[in-house]
């Protein structure tokens, strides 16, 4: 380039881009789009835990082994079960025995490429949330103490665990770490759509191809369902009504108290809210209340019901609440705040492109992943101490 010569803004916007300069000129001419979406790619693995195959055989195991929870009666599998998604297929997870739990328990497939997990992205990776579920009040409940203490009982982990880590005993920090790597092993990327972002035209029936154009035109749903996973991973109120359970069932609610107070609310909020505020839990900003983090829409055709209050069963509820624009809740009315996205607007949906649309939303779903509960190791004496 010439000293004194200007290349055109979207030009010089792509030469900061490539030379890793993405600020200035390039973030303000890129900020308004959208990653496109695309097929899967490689599964993110950090460098503090780097996959193998024993490792991941380990972390299989646990994963389906109750004795990681409180009174060795609740797995991880329990409330992500290969015949319900890798989830659970109830408007809110089972808890841990005498609780339930709150929210809708979230698939583990394709969790491997989340940058953040749980609703409200209370963890960064995979190995951060292990412990949130197996240790959280109602959910697994355990003590990081008793998981050692079992596992030492196990001769079976204690050769695997000296295996994979070197440790004398295990060691509850690498319980994580195997579990981790076994879910970066559940990964969904043979569907449809995947074969036809790589190429294949045909992958795609002419009525899919339709849906697709409604995604990205008219429905707009790619404004925060974009990228590989579909999925900004960014917060928004939908207006979504509190779950039915909240208003019957009387578990639900002492749960729901329960967690009020875990999270630290106000008096006011502890005695009159009765809807999920969400982000606000972890933010303490009203702007933030009935916000949920945006949910991947891949293997969504094995892990109904939808919401994180499990509000709707099937597709079609859930293209109808959009269509209408989203709903109202505490935090769209103004008795708590008025939080709801305005992205959300009446999208004129026919009947035809509804149809289109949720075809297109089948075709993120491939070969369901099935696994059958592996045999786990039996306990076994302590070995007598030697001099």
């Amino acid at each position: 380039m010439k000293q004194g010569k200007f290349l055109p803004p979207a030009i010089m916007s792509a030469i900061v881009v490539t030379m890793g300069l993405g600020v200035g000129l390039a973030s303000t001419a890129l900020a308004d789009m959208n990653p496109p979406l695309a097929a899967l790619g490689p599964v993110p693995v950090p460098a503090d835990n780097p996959q193998s195959a024993a490792k991941v055989e380990l972390g299989k195991l646990l994963f389906f082994d109750s004795r990681i929870g409180g009174d060795a009666s609740v797995s991880c599998a329990d409330c992500h079960a290969p015949k319900q998604g890798w989830g659970f297929n109830d408007p809110i997870s089972r808890g841990y025995p005498g609780v339930i739990h709150w929210r809708n328990s979230q698939t583990v497939i394709n969790s491997a490429y989340l940058a953040k997990l749980f609703w409200v992205g209370a963890a960064k990776s995979l190995e951060a949330q292990a412990p949130g579920a197996a240790l959280g009040g109602v959910s697994g409940n355990g003590e990081r103490d008793m998981v050692e203490a079992r596992l030492a009982f196990i001769p079976e982990y204690v050769r695997r665990f000296n295996e994979v880590f070197g440790d004398d005993w295990p060691k509850v920090n690498n319980v994580w770490k195997a579990m981790a790597a076994f879910e970066r092993t559940l990964i969904h990327d043979n569907t449809p759509f995947d074969k036809y972002m790589r190429g294949d035209k045909k992958a795609l029936s002419a009525e899919q191809i339709r849906g697709l154009k409604l995604f990205q035109g008219k429905a707009n749903c790619i404004e925060c369902h974009n990228g590989p996973l579909l999925t900004d991973q960014k917060y928004y109120n939908l207006g979504l009504e509190r779950a039915e359970e909240w208003s019957d069932n009387g578990m639900a609610q002492i749960t729901f108290r329960y967690e009020q107070y875990a999270k630290g609310v106000t008096e006011k909020m502890y005695r009159k809210i009765k809807d999920d505020a969400g982000l606000y839990y972890r933010t303490k900003q009203k702007a933030d209340m009935g916000k949920f983090r945006t949910p991947p829409l891949r293997y969504t055709a094995y892990t109904a019901p939808y919401m994180h209050n499990g509000k709707f069963f099937d597709f079609d509820e859930v293209v109808d609440f959009y269509n209408d624009g989203g709903g109202s809740n505490d935090f769209t009315d103004g008795s708590w705040a008025k939080s709801k996205t305005k992205l959300l607007k009446p999208l004129g949906l026919s009947d035809a492109e509804k149809i289109d649309l949720i075809a297109f939303l089948e075709s993120l779903s491939g070969p369901e992943i099935k696994m059958q509960t592996p045999k786990l190791p039996p306990y076994a004496p302590l070995p007598a101490a030697t001099n």
